[in-house]
């Protein structure tokens, strides 16, 4: 496994670059596509493959560690295998489900006892436990364990919580030193920053992280009702000081105008539920803003979905039509919403790599942001 860096922007941190992993190359910056329990929603696979063309896509170490569980997993060689899918791979560890299942969990220098969702039985998620899953699981990256504290959160809080997400970590290495991957790839595991919106925590986490040397880094802990403002001046402290030779990968974001802006701090890698999120309640992300697809406006409008979208859906069905479908509680609405909401953001990537490559990344991302941030 191997990252290069291609081109970069004169006038931000952007840049372009290379990942290459056992189950092929990812271009960055690149979205990832959030497929939580092997399944990216209501898209198939073959469509996934051929109309959105993402590089790589994120599975949920969580949801698939209760269903199907890891010996379904194992028996059918891997995540890759279960679900037919070739391509790279990242899995979360499970260190978002200790932010988010908050009540149904408690949290000890052990690791992370709580309850499932599905029938409220007891588990226990260690580092060395989310590593060996992780192994079952067989993604390309996988991440280490971690604690994603709330915002706000005061303080003591978040300085506990960072220095126990670093002794995680080096439980998490050393468990990685000692096993092997299952199925003959390699797998490659990425730390994660964390340290709130505090900027000395986020600072120090950063440095500790970078110390490790690990293939690829993250910044978790955003992305949880933090002002957009703060957001970025937590990235642009840990793109200051995470290694310029290997890539960073911010969790759990966001918006177009999220991708744009991180990618301008150095950010080369992003995933996020909202573009199949909102897809599903019917609204599309396009260059002329958002529609809200069940919105009167559109009942009688036959022009395409949207004119300058790269996926047939675009072009083949009409505005009023898949309106008609929303409004009908037809599935194929949400079929033909979520893969126009990935081919965009994956588009826009795509464009990025090339607007950095010729040098006006910046001027095409001042330009457009506005306009992406609008209603239409």
């Amino acid at each position: 496994m191997s990252f290069t860096v291609a081109a970069t922007d004169p006038h931000s941190r952007a840049r372009t670059g290379t990942l290459v992993t056992g189950h092929g190359a990812i271009q960055t910056p690149i979205f990832m596509p959030v497929g939580t329990q092997g399944s990216v929603k209501a898209v198939p696979q073959d469509v996934l493959a051929e109309v959105v063309d993402p590089h790589i896509i994120l599975g949920n170490t969580y949801h698939l560690y209760l269903r199907p569980g890891l010996d379904v997993l194992s028996k059918a060689g891997g995540l890759h295998g279960f679900m037919g899918w070739d391509r790279p791979i990242l899995t979360d560890s499970g260190g978002y489900q200790v932010y988010s299942l908050a009540e149904n969990r408690k949290i000890k220098e052990e690791g992370v006892t709580f309850r499932s969702h599905i029938d409220g039985s007891p588990h226990l998620f260690t580092p060395e436990r989310a590593i060996d899953i992780q192994r079952v699981i067989g993604a390309d990256i996988i991440m280490a364990f971690d604690e994603c504290p709330p915002y706000p959160c005061d303080y003591e809080y978040a300085r506990k919580s960072m220095e126990m997400t670093h002794r995680w970590l080096d439980r998490c290495m050393a468990r990685m030193s000692e096993t092997a991957p299952h199925y003959g790839h390699e797998q490659m595991l990425f730390p994660i920053v964390q340290g709130s919106t505090y900027p000395e925590l986020r600072k120090a986490s950063a440095h500790a992280i970078a110390e490790r040397g690990a293939a690829g880094n993250a910044i978790g802990g955003l992305s949880v009702g933090e002002p957009h403002e703060e957001m970025y001046a937590s990235v642009a402290l840990c793109t200051e000081i995470l290694p310029e030779d290997k890539p960073r990968y911010l969790m759990g974001v966001g918006t177009p105008a999220n991708l744009l802006e991180n990618i301008a701090l150095g950010v080369d890698m992003f995933d996020c539920v909202m573009p199949t999120r909102n897809a599903r309640n019917g609204m599309l992300f396009t260059r002329q803003g958002t529609m809200n697809m069940r919105n009167r406006k559109w009942e009688a409008d036959f022009s395409p979905l949207d004119p300058t979208g790269t996926a047939d859906v675009d072009q083949r069905y009409s505005r009023a039509y898949v309106r008609h479908l929303f409004r009908a509680g037809e599935i194929l609405a949400m079929q033909i919403a979520s893969v126009h909401n990935l081919a965009f953001y994956l588009d826009l990537m795509r464009e990025a790599r090339e607007r950095i490559a010729d040098g006006t990344f910046t001027a095409w991302k001042d330009g457009i942001i506005p306009t992406l941030e609008q209603r239409c």
